[in-house]
């Protein structure tokens, strides 16, 4: 009987980049955690932390998923066969998984977007959020919302 690998801490993990627009323009509605289909080149550069996920997003094909526009700079000491900044990248998950995220994303104003790009262990990964986009209108609220939170905090402090 072979026995299932136990998750990594949270402390295992080196994070690259992070999505910080994606939470301010669209409410995540779940995350899936999916491994990342790279050359050399690009774990090379991916570990000197040179990746940005400022305008990615995911799309499926078929049974696959591939994440799009995630540039991720070519790695210096590469000769004249380094890898394309923004080329297409495969989403390495389960059927089940894929399944699941096609059946999320078919519905009206749904989208796959990259919120961080990591490392846990030896292998790079991305947190996948599934999201809608925020309007406006939600997006003054959440500021909003955020600002009375810190003043109610601030108030709290000084009480005590």
């Amino acid at each position: 009987m072979s026995k299932k690998p136990e998750k990594q801490p949270e402390s295992d993990i080196k994070i690259v980049a992070t999505n910080r627009k994606a939470r301010r323009d669209y409410e995540v509605l779940q995350t899936v955690e999916a491994g990342l289909s790279l050359l050399g080149s690009e774990v090379k550069s991916l570990r000197a932390g040179k990746a940005n996920l400022k305008d990615a997003y995911a799309i499926a094909r078929g049974n696959e998923i591939f994440l799009l526009n995630m540039h991720i700079s070519p790695y210096d000491k590469t000769g004249y066969s380094g890898h394309d900044p923004e080329r297409q990248r495969k989403l390495l998950l389960h059927a089940r998984e894929i399944g699941k995220l096609i059946n999320m994303v078919d519905e009206k104003g749904m989208t796959l977007i990259p919120l961080r790009l990591y490392f846990r262990g030896k292998y790079a990964k991305v947190e996948l959020g599934v999201c809608r986009g925020k309007r406006a209108y939600d997006k003054r609220a959440a500021i909003i919302e955020r600002d009375t939170r810190r003043d109610m905090e601030r108030e709290m402090k000084r009480r005590k």
